[in-house]
């Protein structure tokens, strides 16, 4: 009989009690305690296992959970008789912020607040006795009491909070004689809401408190661990936390304890009668690389499609996406060249940096790769120390089939609202209609605008440029089928915009032109048109197209004039 898939549970004693599909990731018990790093940040994508596997670690460890060792019975770690007499033998605080996603500071406060007040809930036992004295209780008791009535009315001090964990190992390590393990999870979720929502600056000191009080300053810690999908710039964050092991998806450590293998795949598809899908699967769900493993597969995609059978993108379609959208609509043409690049099957060589400093996102060269590369959406293919600089490079491609898709709807989503249709643009610019390509491309160019300012100034210049750029991409991910498009390359005498080459040498191709009007030298708009029309013939940008074989008759130009939000198309087909 086929194995139960418990699509989304991420509760160990769950899975192993009722038998449900899983890969067994316990020897990450084992290399996690024998490095004995004080304090580790594990970086993964999300939906990679961090938290089902600190979440078996919190059963493993927690001394409440002494009498259920025999949900580890068959697997890995259990075969030592070392780590069997572990099991069970530590206080341990487990706290997640992972469901922490609101839009304001006071909000996404009160519900760390709330978080910490659960775990003093789970201990109330501690009130029990003399184990603690009157002002301990007192503090006890105030987190209880915000457990029980989170509202705004109810306050508590910032100082409080930001020594509550710590306080909590102080209460456990009295009462069980011993130091306390601290598990963090998706440490980073409430940062990442932050700085889409416009409230970094306040949250990030808070959490800074809470987290260097809780895992540096922390004397009845034994050990602790967090998990996050990026590593946050030290001096955002982690300013004080010089104890701290660093593992992002560079790192050999632990490279194969998150995601699954090559062979656990293949093991499973075989266990599940799909073993003619290994192919296909492979084009999906791998392609993620951590330190020197290759061949990393997404668990999430793989365990739906064990359960479901069918190939979809369920892992890049299993949020929003949202800040990596506006990170790239928001971006400078250089950013949507690349993307350009990484859509037509290309790869970039970047220098990044794995901290992210959410507050340069826009502004650093790279911030946004090493964004991408954290999140999993782009995979490092190679990494090489330049000599003359100094510095790491990276070789980034776009990671498997599903992160593709993903894109390509991302981008359709920009230009695809239901008052200006991008599918009949597209069937306009093909025909040469360039009566409805001006009234679609100027309803467009009001509407998405103001999406890719995002509230921020730009020049009138600055805006056509981005626009036009997003402008490829969409064409890029609906045409790239059927045509090779080329942008900012040269050709002739010069350097085309944009060149769409056809599979079909029947079919037409097009050679496009942007420019931006210039009052001091062109009267109108149309002269800018005329101007842009002009330059393809004196440069010549036919040439490479006519190399490849394509006659001159069957090659349409187009020319873009651009005067803030206005734009005027003209062709010469």
């Amino acid at each position: 009989m086929k194995q139960a898939v418990s699509i989304g549970n991420q509760d160990f004693k769950s899975i192993r009690e009722n038998g449900a599909f899983y890969v067994d990731k316990t020897l990450f018990i084992k290399e996690w305690w024998e490095n004995q790093d004080t304090v580790t940040l594990i970086t993964r994508p999300r939906r990679f296992g961090k938290t089902l596997n600190l979440n078996m670690l919190m059963y493993f460890f927690s001394n409440q959970w002494k009498d259920e060792g025999s949900i580890f019975e068959g697997l890995s770690i259990w075969r030592e008789e070392k780590y069997r007499n572990l099991q069970g033998s530590y206080p341990v605080i487990f706290l997640s912020f992972a469901d922490i996603k609101e839009q304001s500071y006071q909000n996404t406060r009160q519900a760390v607040i709330r978080a910490v007040a659960e775990l003093y809930k789970n201990h109330a036992y501690l009130l029990n006795g003399d184990i603690l004295n009157r002002d301990e209780k007192e503090y006890f008791c105030s987190f209880s009491g915000y457990a029980a009535d989170s509202s705004p009315d109810y306050q508590i001090e910032d100082t409080f909070v930001a020594r509550a964990v710590k306080q909590l190992a102080f209460y456990l390590s009295r009462y069980f004689g011993k130091k306390a393990l601290v598990f963090l999870d998706e440490y980073d979720t409430p940062l990442q809401e932050a700085y889409v929502n416009g409230y970094w600056e306040e949250l990030s000191g808070f959490m800074r408190s809470l987290l260097n009080s809780a895992f540096k300053t922390n004397p009845y810690m034994e050990r602790g661990l967090l998990t996050g999908i990026t590593r946050v710039s030290r001096e955002s964050i982690f300013s004080d936390l010089n104890n701290l092991e660093v593992i992002t998806t560079a790192s050999e450590k632990y490279s194969t304890r998150f995601g699954f293998t090559e062979e656990e795949v293949f093991r499973a598809l075989e266990d599940f009668g799909l073993q003619g899908e290994k192919e296909n699967v492979k084009k999906w769900y791998d392609g993620f690389i951590f330190g020197s493993q290759k061949n990393i597969y997404n668990p999430w995609s793989v365990t739906l499609f064990l359960e479901k059978g069918e190939y979809a993108p369920y892992w890049a379609n299993s949020s929003s996406n949202a800040l990596i959208s506006s990170l790239i609509q928001q971006g400078a043409p250089e950013t949507k060249m690349n993307m350009e690049r990484l859509l037509g099957g290309e790869s970039l060589e970047m220098e990044l940096d794995e901290e992210v400093v959410f507050s340069r996102l826009l502004k650093k060269r790279g911030a946004l790769y090493s964004l991408l590369l954290a999140a999993g959406y782009l995979r490092m293919e190679s990494r090489v120390f330049r000599q003359e600089s100094g510095r790491f490079y990276c070789r980034l491609a776009i990671t498997n089939r599903e992160v593709r898709l993903m894109f390509e709807d991302m981008i359709k989503d920009w230009f695809a609202g239901e008052d200006v249709p991008y599918q009949n643009f597209l069937k306009a610019f093909l025909q040469g209609d360039v009566d409805y390509m001006n009234e679609y491309m100027n309803e467009t160019a009001e509407l998405i605008f103001s999406s890719f300012d995002t509230g921020r100034k730009m020049s009138e210049t600055a805006r056509p440029e981005r626009f036009y750029h997003g402008f490829v991409l969409g064409l890029i991910v609906e045409l790239a089928g059927t045509y090779r498009i080329s942008s900012n390359r040269e050709s002739g005498f010069g350097r085309y915009d944009v060149m769409l080459e056809p599979a079909d040498r029947r079919k037409k191709a097009y050679v496009l032109e942007f420019k931006v009007r210039n009052p001091k030298k062109e009267k109108a708009l149309e002269v800018t048109l005329q101007k842009a029309l002009l330059q393809i013939e004196e440069k010549e940008y036919d040439r490479e197209l006519t190399a490849a074989g394509i006659r001159k008759e069957n090659i349409c130009h187009y020319g873009f004039a651009f005067e803030g939000k206005k734009v005027l198309i003209g062709s010469s087909c």
